[in-house]
């Protein structure tokens, strides 16, 4: 009786002592056990289905003298240069240049996808096909498209394949932690898979090889090895939600992977033109620094800035500004300035889209219709920046002597002549041989117009620079130093 009524006060003590713990607790328990537990998919299933789909792509490029990267030219210009990087100089470059890649059917008679740098500049591709009996089929193929500035390739075999094919799916739909599984040629060990979980989406700021190009990849810890571009990334139901492309250059195990609904967009004008005709807007834009938002009147650096309309295009025409801010295309949120090189260039030729944009501490409403591409448009300028007075710098009129001695055009400006290094005029980017043209949105046609300007901005002001370098123009933001 003794034990259990002790038995019964414990119990008592216990809840009482829980009922007094809970408020001051740092942390949350689950009492409901509501564990969401999923089952691992059947990974063996996938490869059986997938597989026959893949292709391995042998390419080769002969040459007509020897091959070497130009003197100056950044690493990964060479197209081969992806693949002897890890496979040596066993290949002599003086007589071809062979490389591997990936690839998958996606029409029975032979119509295949791939990464643009797996087949660029190739004289001669092959395609092997793994066949059910362990066996494999190689046959030529042609390319019939590409998109070099989303790395993507259309290709077709000369002869019918009759070969098992690859779903398309909606990488739209895809979540950040599902099951994926990418199919390649790692390393030339043919028709491999491996398996990851979607880390990230939309992940902009990648540059593949250090190639610009307008990219959108999702991120994926699924091994992607070279020899793996151009092949599948597949989900659980045995969809393409994506083109294997990239790996990581610190070898800390992250793929990235064009997702396919991109794709889609553009296969019709691959197969039937040859290349997919890209949208233009026509400017050149630039990110929003914490300054720069601020001296627009800005709490938040969201949005492209505008810093140069291209004359005669479809911008100037829609009455496009420099200065500037596009915070939203069509009713897509612009959150840095690479969301709108990319959300204009696949909205399609021909299109009317609706921008809002920041102008004059005001919200606006501009509709802009996009016209295609054009070839020779000189539509991204070098990168330009601006300078101050009294801020660590020299600052001059222009005079024939001095555009010698700058390589000038203009005539008109602030030139700066001369940085003090740490100073607030080095911290803003600005640099000799900068010519302002405007501070806060007024007229430097002289170097006492700029000094005129700072003189009377209060200490700890911004400054936002309109600036002129190697002929192009763009905005910078210079903090005049607190006293």
């Amino acid at each position: 009786m003794i034990r259990v009524s002790t038995l019964i006060f414990s119990i008592m003590l216990a809840l009482v002592w829980n009922a007094h713990a809970r408020p001051n607790m740092l942390w949350s328990e689950n009492k409901k056990s509501s564990l969401l537990v999923t089952s691992t998919p059947d990974f063996s299933k996938l490869a059986e289905k997938l597989v026959p789909a893949v292709v391995y792509i042998e390419v080769e490029q002969k040459s007509r003298k020897k091959t070497q990267r130009p003197k100056g030219a950044p690493q990964g210009q060479d197209p081969f240069e992806f693949f002897h990087r890890f496979f040596g100089e066993q290949m002599p470059r003086d007589h071809a240049n062979k490389g591997l890649g990936t690839g998958f059917v996606i029409q029975k008679k032979g119509l295949i996808l791939t990464n643009y740098h797996v087949i660029e500049n190739a004289d001669k591709i092959e395609v092997i096909f793994a066949q059910k009996n362990g066996s494999e089929k190689k046959m030529r193929a042609k390319v019939l498209g590409t998109a070099p500035e989303y790395d993507v390739a259309l290709l077709e075999t000369q002869d019918n394949a009759n070969v098992p094919i690859a779903y398309l799916g909606d990488s739209d739909k895809v979540k950040i932690g599902e099951w994926v599984m990418a199919i390649g040629n790692p390393f030339g060990l043919s028709h491999s898979v491996s398996v990851g979980i979607i880390s990230a989406k939309e992940r902009r700021e990648v540059m593949p090889s250090g190639r610009r190009g307008l990219y959108d990849f999702m991120q994926t810890d699924a091994s992607i090895n070279p020899g793996n571009s151009g092949g599948p990334l597949v989900n659980i139901r045995g969809e393409v939600i994506g083109i294997n492309t990239a790996i990581n250059a610190s070898g800390s195990g992250i793929g990235f992977a064009i997702p396919i609904n991109m794709v889609k967009a553009m296969l019709p004008d691959l197969k039937e033109k040859g290349k997919f005709s890209r949208s233009w807007i026509g400017i050149r834009i630039q990110p929003l620094s914490k300054e720069l938002a601020q001296s627009y009147g800005l709490k938040k650096t969201e949005g492209a800035l505008v810093a140069e309309v291209v004359p005669n295009s479809p911008a100037e025409k829609a009455g496009i500004k420099e200065g500037d801010i596009v915070l939203e295309f069509d009713g897509k949120p612009v959150r840095n300035s690479s969301d709108l090189p990319l959300y204009a260039s696949m909205a399609g030729v021909g299109k009317t889209a609706k921008l809002k944009i920041w102008r004059n501490k005001k919200k606006v409403t501009s509709k802009v219709t996009l016209s295609g591409f054009p070839e020779q448009a000189q539509t991204q300028p070098e990168d330009a920046q601006e300078e101050g007075i009294e801020l660590g710098l020299t600052i001059a009129d222009i005079t024939p002597k001095l555009q010698e001695e700058f390589g000038l055009k203009s005539k008109n400006g602030a030139l700066i002549k001369a940085i003090d290094p740490g100073s607030a005029a080095a911290r803003s980017g600005l640099q000799a041989g900068d010519i302002v043209l405007r501070v806060n949105g007024k007229e430097t046609k002289k170097a006492r117009d700029f000094a005129k300007i700072a003189k009377k901005a209060a200490p700890g002001t911004v400054l936002r620079l309109q600036v002129l370098r190697r002929g192009s123009r763009m905005f910078l933001a210079l903090r005049k130093p607190a006293k």
